[in-house]
Order: structure tokens, then sequence, then C-alpha cells
């Protein structure tokens, strides 16, 4: 019985799944339309011309192609498709299907934050299991109340869906409002604390891990420990790592040990991965042995850091 609730727990599809593939690596899908290779490149790619969206779908097949059997969950960034209109959210949703075919689970990145009715509509647009751009998870914002949290995480539970609240962001100005301090903690911290019983909640029947996850930069490691103090079995997301200057040692840092070492959550890499420098080529195998030595280089540095954990 544990066995089928967990098939249904993101929380524990997530444990699994990385400790399987032994590395916590997240690739973000992020396409700077101005650093497609020259290999997928068709047309201005301007976001409105028709033939930028197919481009940047065919690429992003070609990538998760590379990425199978190497990482767990992708983390497709809706902006960035958002931004090509109508042909942008086709290719996510073919993005989303294909992730989908080759066996990923899929992190939805698309920090929604709204009240009532309009966060049901959006946790139905991401979460549930008709979902028309279904994800196993989705990154929120906490800023509009504890109430505003509830619609998705209602779905999530139905659906054995998972969300990643922002806490303490990776970009440099996050302190100004998430460091702020209420009595003697700051407002991540307190936002932490408040997260404490819903995350009760969604703990996993298999691993103990819950189906709330946070989200925790790499370049933050000190609060990073502090939130693992007040949440101790959720996952953190971490972004940072790599192009925003958060090392493998800090992004693993507030990884806890588990059954075949330490475990956490999922670290992020986005631009390190999708835009090797070594890509930027017209011939197909030097793009491809450019993006197979950029996940190398990702995976090595987090195995690494987490076998100086133990």
């Amino acid at each position: 019985m544990a066995a089928e609730l967990a098939e249904l727990h993101f929380g524990d599809q997530l444990i699994r799944q990385v400790r399987t593939l032994g590395n916590p690596l997240c690739v973000g899908l992020d396409p700077y339309l101005d650093k497609i290779p020259p290999l997928f490149r068709d047309g201005p790619m301007t976001p409105r011309d028709e033939r930028t969206a197919p481009a940047v779908g065919a690429f992003l097949t070609a990538v998760l192609d590379r990425l199978e059997g190497r990482v767990a969950i992708i983390k497709p960034q809706s902006a960035f498709f958002e931004r090509m209109g109508w042909r942008g959210i086709q290719v996510l949703d073919q993005i989303v299907r294909h992730a989908h075919d080759r066996g990923f689970l899929v992190l939805m990145d698309a920090k929604r934050g709204d009240i009532g009715s309009t966060a049901t509509a959006y946790a139905e647009a991401y979460l549930a299991p008709d979902a028309p751009l279904r994800s196993e998870a989705l990154t929120i914002s906490p800023f509009l109340g504890r109430d505003t949290l509830q619609p998705y995480l209602e779905v999530a539970r139905s659906s054995g869906a998972g969300v990643f609240i922002l806490v303490k962001t990776s970009n440099p100005g996050s302190g100004d409002y998430q460091d702020l301090n209420i009595g003697n903690q700051s407002l991540s911290e307190r936002i932490a604390e408040s997260l404490g019983g819903l995350a009760a909640d969604l703990c996993g029947p298999e691993t103990g891990w819950s189906s709330l996850g946070i989200v925790v930069g790499a370049t933050y490691p000190k609060q990073g420990e502090q939130l693992r103090e007040i949440l101790p079995n959720v996952p953190f997301l971490i972004p940072g790592y790599g192009a925003q200057g958060g090392g493998a040692a800090d992004a693993v840092r507030t990884f806890v040990p588990g059954p075949n070492g330490p475990e956490g959550g999922i670290v992020n890499s986005s631009r390190a991965v999708l835009f090797p420098a070594a890509g930027e080529t017209e011939l197909s195998s030097d793009w491809e042995a450019a993006i197979d030595a950029a996940v190398a280089r990702a995976i090595d540095g987090l195995t690494e850091a987490l076998a100086r954990r133990r």
C-alpha cells in the first residue's frame, strides 16, 4: 500500500528518483533566444517570428534526449515560453509531454501567487491530473498569505503533485525583504516556520519527505542551514548553482543523511548546462559532446561535494 501511495506522492517520487540516479541535479530549461546554438537557430530568433518557437522546441527536445537517464527532474521557466506568445505555450506543452515520455519529473517554474479562485485556476492549470500543462510540481509565492497557498496544496494533495514555495531566493536583492527582521527572526525564517504544519500533512509514506518544498538559493548557504533546522523533512529547490555563482559545496550544504548518502532536495543549473561555450557550432557531434560534458561537470561537482559530506 505504501508503494502505491508513493507513486502518487511527489516527495516520494522525487527522492526515490534522485536516490536511483545518485545525483540531485535539476536542469532548468531557460531558452534565451540569443543563446540558442547555431545548429538550431531559424530566422532572426525574435519572440514574435513564427519560426522561433519551433526552433526552441527542437533545441529543448534535443537537450532532453541528451539528459535522459542522467537527471531526475527538469524545470521549464514559463516566462521564456510566454514571451513567444501562443506558439511558445504550444512548445511548452510539447516539451512537458516529451519530458514525461522520457521519464523526467517536471517542475514548472511559474512563481504563481494570487488569491481565491485565481489561485485555484493556476493550480488546476499546472497540477491537476487533467491539467493542460500537467507538471509534478510548481513554484509559488507565499507573500499574499497562507490562505493563498491552500488552493495549490488542496490540488497537490488530491493529485499527488508538489509545490515549491519561495522562501530565500538566490538573487542579490532577495535580502531587501526576505532578510528583514521580525523580532529575532528574518522574514524567511518566519515564513518557513509557518509552513511546518502544512509540510507535515504532505509527508510521503515511503521516504518521509514532504511534497511541500521551499526555494533556497545556493548563494545563501548560512540562511539555508537555518531554514533546514526549521523544516527538516522538506525538499529544497536550490537555484544559483553554476552561472549565478553558487558552488557545489554550498549547494548541498543543507542536505541531511539518507539511506544512500546525503539528500534533501534538488540543485538547479540552467545556463551552464544549456549553453556551454563549446556548443556554439553548426556540427551536431560537437554540440552533443558539449552538452554531455556540461552535464557531467555539473553532476560530478555535486557528487564530489556530497561525498565530502558523508
